[in-house]
């Protein structure tokens, strides 16, 4: 035999053997699939899609999402932005993936404004934020305990009416009048102290605050998108954060300093006031999760904060829409007669009862969400939509303000037709994904039955109560309907107009 020549089965066995081990190797270790992320414009270089958002970010993503369909991605900077805008979409990330979705991105404003992330709203998925939901749904927010705020609401809503009766034939900004009433109403069941009688400087001072704070929790900060130029602050954002902070934490010092004082003073306390309720948890030590000074401090401020803000600008809203429409105010006007008639105010009990008054309500709410683009949430890992990747880490919107315009879902959408809910069984719950105005999933807003109370029970009064025109010299056509965006999305132009009182004078000044 020729030694020079190979032994064939040899040979062979060798082949079989290394593609044995390639074959469990490659077994072993998979290949990564690349991933197929949703379609979007090319992001440039550095800035990546940055150059497209102007400064209303969710008209800007509608545009993007007409063009690049119900699910695009886009990058601000390096940051990948995810974008539902369907009610197939919206329902795989809220619902489907809810628990991959369920995280917050850590932004300049929740560190600075929110006291290090700790509000319900900024904090991250864990047993933290578990521990909030727990709170707000079985201590702050359970019906016993909403049943108990109704007295006061009925006393700051006597408030609302004398104050707009004293200014009958003069122009008023209606947002001052539901704010300032909303703030005092949330301020006593959230901290027991009331705002009512307050000097209009304080007033004014406090609610500039306050609207600052929307703003700045919904601005795109340099750093949040670039890191390693968050130093800079070249729009000073961060620099305004920090300043509101302090100026928060002041506040909030005093109001938490005087209940544990009350607390030690007085021997069975008995709890008066949501902060009240706060410091019990912060001392159990059973807490599964410490609640330290901090976090107290950011969720009391977020409790004002939302409470306050969200609900009036929903009233605002639709008050502006119903003078662009007469023939609507007036139908509201005569169920609110029919169902309540001209010797009362309008009850709790009445609501069910007013459809055309809910349909309202959900209209605005359809046509001007007050969050259009829902507060972000981040992937916590790399989940599968649709057939597209997304990335942990991407940042994921829902833009309720494409939603509430697409023609597949509403007829003449850019219009303002209330009766288009009724006879619907289109809740805003969280279960229908064509109207979400309080989110859904894990993230759902938790104060939401208290939010639908206030809107409904401020529009449906200020409409029973009043007679609503604009300034004389004022057309239809004039009425500035532009909106600011940020963690919530209010008028530009707050809303001025004439009340006339539509009811027996005595019902005013009782």
């Amino acid at each position: 035999m020729d030694i020079g020549t190979p032994s064939w089965p040899l040979l062979t066995s060798v082949v079989l053997a290394a593609l044995t081990l390639v074959f469990f190797y490659f077994s072993a270790h998979p290949r990564r699939r690349r991933p197929n992320p949703p379609p979007g414009p090319k992001p440039w270089p550095i800035i990546g899609n940055l150059n497209l958002i102007g400064p209303l970010p969710h008209r800007s993503i509608h545009s993007l999402s007409q063009q690049y369909g119900p699910l695009i991605q886009i990058r601000f900077g390096p940051i990948p932005i995810v974008i539902a805008s369907s009610v197939a979409m919206a329902e795989q990330l809220l619902k489907t993936h809810d628990q991959c979705f369920a995280s917050r991105p850590r932004t300049a404003a929740g560190k600075h404004t929110m006291f290090s992330c700790t509000s319900m709203t900024w904090s991250a998925y864990g047993p933290f934020w578990r521990l909030l939901r727990k709170i707000y749904l079985t201590e702050l927010f359970n019906p016993k305990r909403l049943e108990s705020y109704e007295k006061i609401q009925i006393e700051e809503m006597g408030f609302l009416h004398k104050g707009i009766y004293a200014s009958s034939g003069k122009e008023i900004t209606v947002k001052t009048h539901l704010w300032n009433t909303n703030l005092s109403f949330i301020s006593r069941i959230v901290m027991g102290r009331k705002f009512s009688g307050e000097p209009a400087a304080a007033l004014e001072e406090f609610k500039t605050m306050f609207e600052k704070l929307f703003f700045l929790n919904g601005v795109m900060d340099l750093g949040d998108c670039f890191p390693w130029l968050g130093f800079l602050d070249l729009k000073g954002y961060v620099k305004q954060m920090k300043v509101l902070g302090k100026r928060f934490d002041g506040f909030l010092e005093e109001v938490i300093g005087e209940h544990e004082m009350r607390r030690r003073s007085v021997d069975n306390l008995k709890e008066k006031d949501m902060v009240d309720v706060l410091l019990r948890l912060a001392d159990d030590p059973n807490l599964e999760v410490k609640l330290d000074r901090t976090a107290l401090k950011g969720i009391t401020l977020e409790l004002l904060a939302g409470g306050t803000e969200s609900s009036i600008v929903t009233v605002e809203w639709a008050l502006s829409e119903l003078l662009r429409n007469p023939e609507t105010l007036r139908e509201a006007t005569e169920e609110l007669d029919r169902v309540v008639g001209r010797e009362r105010w309008v009850e709790d009990k009445d609501i069910p009862h007013l459809p055309y008054i809910d349909a309202i309500m959900k209209e605005t709410m359809r046509l001007r969400p007050v969050s259009p683009l829902l507060t972000p949430h981040l992937a916590q890992e790399d989940c599968e939509v649709a057939g597209y990747t997304i990335q942990a880490g991407s940042r994921v919107h829902v833009s309720t303000w494409t939603i509430g315009r697409d023609p597949t879902l509403w007829d003449a959408p850019e219009e303002f037709r209330p009766e288009r809910f009724i006879g619907k069984a289109i809740d805003v719950k969280g279960h229908d994904f064509e109207l979400l105005p309080f989110g859904s999933g894990r993230r759902m807003c938790p104060a939401y039955v208290l939010g639908l109370k206030i809107i409904q029970s401020y529009l449906a009064n200020i409409i029973h109560g009043f007679l609503w025109k604009l300034p004389d010299e004022m057309q239809l056509k004039d009425l500035d309907m532009d909106e600011v965006y940020g963690l919530s999305t209010p008028k530009k132009i707050p809303l001025v107009a004439i009340p006339e009182p539509r009811l027996p004078a005595h019902l005013y000044c009782g």
